[in-house]
């Protein structure tokens, strides 16, 4: 029962955030699903990173709806940031996303463990 709480404890600040997020919709182009970025969709916007190993791309895409709400969770600061995930993608042990901030339209990357995703629904 304890673990039970703490989990709705530990989710409950980020739906709250969630809630006073104006979200929106997600984008219909522009994101990498399916398949691993390439240098194309780097260049013009709908990946923010790109794996390579000796010049080829290793990035295996991760089984992930694409594009999705979520929030970014800073594991220094615990700050939160609202972002819409455009790409993910893993190699070996290394799970990553490629994300577009909310309000600022930056690309930015992190690893899985580092977001909150909140699903293909606008979060209410």
């Amino acid at each position: 029962m304890r673990k039970l709480l703490f989990a709705i404890l530990s989710v409950a600040p980020a739906l709250a955030i969630a809630d006073t997020i104006t979200w929106p919709d997600l984008p219909q182009t522009c994101f990498v699903s399916g398949r691993s970025a390439t240098s194309v969709d780097v260049d013009t916007g709908c990946a923010a990173f790109l794996i390579n190993v000796k010049g080829k791309a290793a990035g295996t895409p991760i089984k992930l709806d694409i594009p999705q709400y979520a929030l970014h969770v800073d594991e220094a600061t615990g700050k939160e940031t609202p972002v819409i995930i455009i790409q993910a993608e893993e190699n070996g042990e290394i799970k990553a996303v490629g994300y577009r901030e909310l309000g600022t339209d930056q690309l930015g990357a992190a690893l899985l463990r580092e977001v909150r995703l909140l699903g293909t629904q606008k979060p209410s």
